[in-house]
């Protein structure tokens, strides 16, 4: 992005107006891919829109308008938001399949993935390549990946006379709200994080970014160990337990004198968050008043607006009282996930 607005010579605000397009096409894509991976199975909605992706990502470092990187922006939403809900109903398949936990996993792969991704890039960049060779290499990295993973998805149909679109009810709305929340927090210490810890004195600007690295590690390491945790004790006790760690993390965040003791609260997050959106999603796959895909499509369209619309919702609010006190309504709203545990994953299952 950087690249792209100084080739374009555009200021900030224009910026984010075109970075809304990938949020919106996003958002649109992921509302029609639960009815086509329904109509027609995961496998083929994740090799279209893998390889959509691949093609659209090396337009992103050549579109010469706002007009273009707009669009392109819109497609790559659209690829990329589609896609991870095939993938997530897929997990669910896969999971179902095996018989045993195996959500926290691919969730802490897609978090290392995130991680190799960035650390590749910016290795190309500093050998001094330009930005369309870096993401050529890029696409053609997932073009392999994606001929790679071909042969092994599964190849899944709907059930006869099972209903390709319904709206969500029942537990999936509560799902979905908890989905919302989860990843509300999530998207909030990602975009105010540096500036809640600066701002209260706590490290330089230079070191803002601290705490949200500390959180990202804490939380894919968790995961890593997330299925056999899952497997030992149950998607209740995750529920409960995880999200009383991130809420308890987030208290001596807000409270935190030194900055040792606020690295650590993004470490208890971390670790409290790590399993909650991968337990979620189970429990969309399982429950029985809607089909599982298009109750998953609905989480991950919640969750991916959570992410969006809630750090907005809280810049609104800190304008008005200050980011700190903004910052409480985040524990304030993840106490509604231990108090919906039960009706989640009941305790007779």
């Amino acid at each position: 992005m950087p690249y792209a607005k100084d080739r374009l010579g555009i200021d900030e605000r224009v910026l984010g107006i075109l970075l809304l397009c990938l949020g919106v096409g996003s958002l649109l894509a992921m509302f029609f891919a639960g009815t086509l991976s329904s109509r027609f199975g995961t496998r083929p909605v994740i090799l279209v829109s893998g390889f959509a992706l691949a093609a659209v990502l090396p337009w992103l470092a050549i579109a010469s308008t706002p007009f273009t990187l707009g669009v392109t922006l819109l497609l790559f939403g659209a690829t990329l938001g589609s896609l991870d809900v095939a993938m997530n109903i897929h997990g669910v398949e896969v999971e179902h399949a095996v018989g045993q936990p195996l959500l926290s996993g691919f969730h802490a792969l897609y978090s290392l993935g995130g991680f190799a991704g960035a650390a590749f890039i910016t290795l190309l960049l500093s050998l001094g390549l330009g930005p369309l060779l870096c993401v050529v290499i890029g696409a053609g990295l997932m073009v392999m990946a994606m001929f790679a993973t071909w042969p092994g998805l599964l190849r899944t149909r709907t059930a006869e006379g099972e209903p390709h679109f319904a709206l969500p009810r029942g537990v999936v709305l509560v799902i979905a709200a908890l989905a919302a929340i989860t990843f509300l927090a999530e998207g909030a210490l990602l975009d105010w994080s540096a500036l809640l810890i600066t701002g209260n004195g706590l490290v330089d600007v230079e070191q803002g970014g601290m705490g949200y690295m500390l959180f990202s590690i804490a939380m894919t390491a968790m995961r890593f160990t997330g299925d056999a945790l899952t497997a030992r004790i149950g998607d209740r006790a995750i529920m409960i337990g995880g999200s009383l760690v991130a809420i308890a993390g987030f208290i001596v965040l807000l409270i935190a004198p030194v900055v040792s003791v606020a690295m650590a609260a993004f470490i208890l997050i971390g670790l409290g968050a790590a399993n909650v959106v991968p337990v979620l999603f189970r429990r969309a796959g399982s429950q029985k008043v809607m089909p599982p895909g298009l109750a998953i499509a609905v989480i991950t369209t919640t969750g991916y607006a959570g992410i969006l619309l809630g750090p907005a919702v809280i810049g609104f609010v800190a304008d008005h009282i200050g980011l700190t006190l903004a910052f409480w309504m985040i524990p304030a709203l993840l106490i509604s996930v231990p108090l919906c545990a039960g009706v989640v994953a009941p305790r007779r299952e």
